[in-house]
């Protein structure tokens, strides 16, 4: 696939998750190695999407671990049954089709709860929707959000990036007028306050430079159309010019086509754990 082709894809949401998941996999990988999972535990990933991440996950709990993936797409979990027949624990993945936001288990149903690039976006990151989670962790049991947090991605070039991120686009989720405490990277408190506990925040960095390979180059530039696009009539006309002339792939200038480019984004998550009952009720018993 020649990379003049990236366009078309972006208008394939199953497609796109595909080619933006090889800018995103190491980043997924060291946070996911970073929450050391119990082996052989029992977890749920909410808005698992394609799946791409329960069958790291299922690795990083094998060899007698479970995961199920929730999700409101069937498309999308299709692709997810498809993807897990690839791998060596598809036995230990489940997918179902549901609201995480009415989360369609009993209590104390799984020793982890993970959720990336879904939970901890607005207006779905609040304290409600946090407490529905915890209510299906076992106690003692972990739950961990993550979610894109920063990036660095038009070297040289410190106004343009900064004017596009201070875009509507470039703020989305997030929008002006709505509380601060309901931003992701609020999320101390938002655990805090669903009754978890031992509440640690961490961010991931991933960084990408020339020479960039064919999916490298795709990745970037179907994000750039997804943090930016539709934010040109928010700029003037020489922030205009400089993002068609650095930012579309078309252009003779486009940056990805630099031989020093060099940038980075990050991830960050947030993990806390649900109080153990028996723990508590031998000091409330003192």
């Amino acid at each position: 696939m020649g990379r003049g082709q990236t366009a078309g894809l972006s208008e394939d949401a199953a497609v796109l998750s595909r080619v933006m998941d090889s800018l995103r996999e190491p980043v997924i990988r060291a946070a996911i190695e970073w929450l050391e999972l119990p082996r052989n535990s029992r977890g749920l990933d909410i808005a698992c999407g394609i799946g791409l991440e329960d069958i790291r996950l299922v690795q990083s709990i094998a060899p007698h671990g479970r995961v199920v993936g929730l999700d409101l797409s069937m498309p999308s979990l299709i692709a997810a049954k498809g993807h897990s027949k690839e791998c060596a624990q598809a036995g230990d993945l489940d997918f179902l089709l549901g609201d995480w936001s009415k989360l369609p288990f009993a209590g104390d149903s799984f020793d982890w709860i993970w959720s990336c690039d879904a939970v901890g976006y607005a207006p779905y990151y609040q304290a409600h929707a946090i407490e529905e989670i915890t209510r299906i962790v076992r106690p003692g049991g972990s739950v961990a959000i993550l979610f894109w947090s920063s990036q660095s991605l038009l070297p040289g070039y410190p106004g343009l990036e900064a004017r596009l991120n201070a875009s509507q686009a470039g703020i989305a989720p997030f929008e002006e007028g709505m509380p601060p405490e309901s931003h992701a990277m609020r999320g101390v408190g938002l655990l805090r306050s669903a009754g978890l506990e031992r509440v640690r925040a961490m961010t991931f960095v991933h960084t990408v430079h020339s020479p960039l390979g064919d999916q490298a180059w795709a990745a970037l530039t179907a994000l750039f159309k997804m943090r930016w696009g539709g934010s040109e009539a928010e700029l003037d006309e020489a922030y205009r010019d400089a993002y068609q002339r650095l930012c579309l792939p078309d252009s003779p200038d486009f940056i990805l086509d630099q031989q020093d480019y060099c940038a980075f984004f990050t991830y960050t998550m947030f993990t806390g754990r649900k109080p153990n009952k028996s723990f508590h009720s031998v000091f409330t018993n003192q």
